[in-house]
């Protein structure tokens, strides 16, 4: 088990904290003694619903507008850790997708990512920990989920080419490639918005459904065991670990 004294008086940044897996990494952080945290989202008011006994700034804005991170460096300052997850979902097939889509997906989860990784690398000084949420689709292909897959699969290059970069003065960088998880980026997607109105309006059931039949496992993960490993990467159980991909899919991947 982590030892929760090593993120007593640390600061950490999560990205896309207003809510699923950003916000579960948050409290995660909080309930093991963190001193400051640095929450990011688009959503100012899921920002503001977010309540911790140690010191929390929020900053709202788009994490890949390259001047929302030039505005934030000062009120970043130092940090330790860093969960970088902001991201959007999206469907399609290649001939039917529209170019402004790919790039919004693109923007958000590549561009966002890098922009994110590099104001985090800049504010650890010395030795710090970085996870960078990707996804499965980054691994295997499936229809309709090229912008998606594609962003993904970048991200989990970005962090292995980050952890070459920062070994030498001892920073770790590490991404989770998760499965099916119970966020609301799933409510972004048509195919499940359809899925939950074949099931009369019950989310869950819909949830279950696509679990039963992707997983081996049958059964999707909740935001805050995606948290839980993550903050394994982040802590100093993982000391020895840097350039991986977790992958935490249920089975889907087999």
């Amino acid at each position: 088990m982590t030892d929760t004294s090593e993120f007593t008086d640390r600061s950490a940044l999560v990205t896309g904290a207003g809510s699923g897996i950003g916000a579960a990494c948050a409290r995660w952080l909080a309930d093991r003694g963190i001193g400051r945290l640095i929450l990011t989202d688009i959503d100012a008011t899921a920002l503001d619903a977010f309540e911790a006994d140690c010191a929390v700034e929020r900053l709202v804005g788009d994490v890949s507008d390259p001047q929302f991170w030039g505005d934030a460096a000062d009120d970043i300052g130092r940090l330790d850790y860093a969960v970088l997850n902001a991201g959007v979902a999206s469907g399609g097939p290649i001939a039917e997708l529209d170019f402004a889509e790919w790039r919004r997906v693109l923007g958000v989860n590549l561009d966002g990512a890098f922009l994110s990784l590099q104001a985090a690398m800049r504010a650890m000084t010395g030795a710090g920990s970085i996870v960078l949420t990707a996804s499965i689709s980054g691994v295997k292909a499936e229809p309709g989920t090229a912008a998606y897959g594609a962003s993904k699969a970048g991200v989990m290059q970005l962090a292995r080419v980050a952890a070459k970069e920062g070994a030498g003065r001892g920073l770790r960088v590490n991404a989770i490639a998760p499965g099916g998880v119970d966020t609301p980026i799933w409510d972004q997607t048509p195919f499940f918005r359809d899925l939950v109105a074949e099931h009369g309006g019950d989310r869950q059931a819909a949830l279950d459904a696509m679990a039963a039949m992707a997983t081996p496992l049958g059964r999707y993960a909740s935001a805050d065991e995606i948290a839980a490993q993550i903050g394994f990467l982040l802590s100093d159980a993982a000391a020895t670990i840097t350039g991986a991909a977790l992958t935490s899919d249920g089975g889907y991947s087999l």
